[in-house]
């Protein structure tokens, strides 16, 4: 027997309300799960630094821990089984992946093999593009920027643009004391 009321009914309008609310607040409009729930309590809730958020349908596992002020970005995937550290004034876009583990050979070895874990560090006030994706083992350095779609295999430095699949260097950060950003690239480096 169904259960008495509306159910489907109340949710619809409920919906609809916090649509409408959200379009006129913020021009915007978001799934029901990000309209119900607040990204900065889910942070809260997980012990990230105070003022960091993280969208409702991004994935956490293990040990992972987050500075103040860091954006996690929707549908992005946070792997902590082997340590993962986010300083703080981040944004981790879109999309983004990060990972600890690697079950490559215990596929391979048909289970024989362990599961490899290996930490990853993003320092602090980095920005890391949509859809990155970035393999155990790596540190970022801070105020480093991973352009989107990169595939992170080997660490960069502090104050570095890096790019690409395999990701590489192309361009180095520069941030004055009063907060200015300067972006250099390496026009050259495709070059003979």
């Amino acid at each position: 027997m169904p259960p008495k009321g509306d159910l489907h009914g109340d949710i619809r309008r409920l919906d609809a309300a916090l649509r409408t609310e959200m379009r006129s607040k913020w021009a915007r409009d978001l799934p029901l799960d990000e309209l119900l729930f607040d990204r900065w309590a889910r942070a809260a809730s997980l012990g990230f630094g105070p003022s960091s958020s993280i969208y409702q349908n991004s994935y956490v596992y293990g040990d992972v821990s987050v500075g103040a002020g860091t954006w996690i970005g929707p549908l992005t995937v946070l792997d902590g089984s082997g340590g993962l550290q986010i300083g703080s004034n981040c944004s981790i876009s879109a999309g983004v992946q990060v990972y600890t583990h690697d079950t490559v050979r215990r596929a391979l070895s048909g289970g024989i093999a362990p599961i490899e874990r290996q930490p990853v560090q993003i320092g602090n006030a980095c920005h890391v593009g949509a859809n990155a994706v970035i393999l155990p083992g790596v540190t970022i350095g801070e105020h480093s920027v991973i352009g989107a779609g990169a595939v992170v295999t080997e660490s960069v430095p502090a104050y570095h643009v890096a790019a690409g699949v395999p990701c590489r260097l192309i361009g180095k950060v520069e941030v004055d004391a009063d907060g200015g950003v300067r972006l250099t690239y390496d026009r050259d480096r495709d070059r003979p």
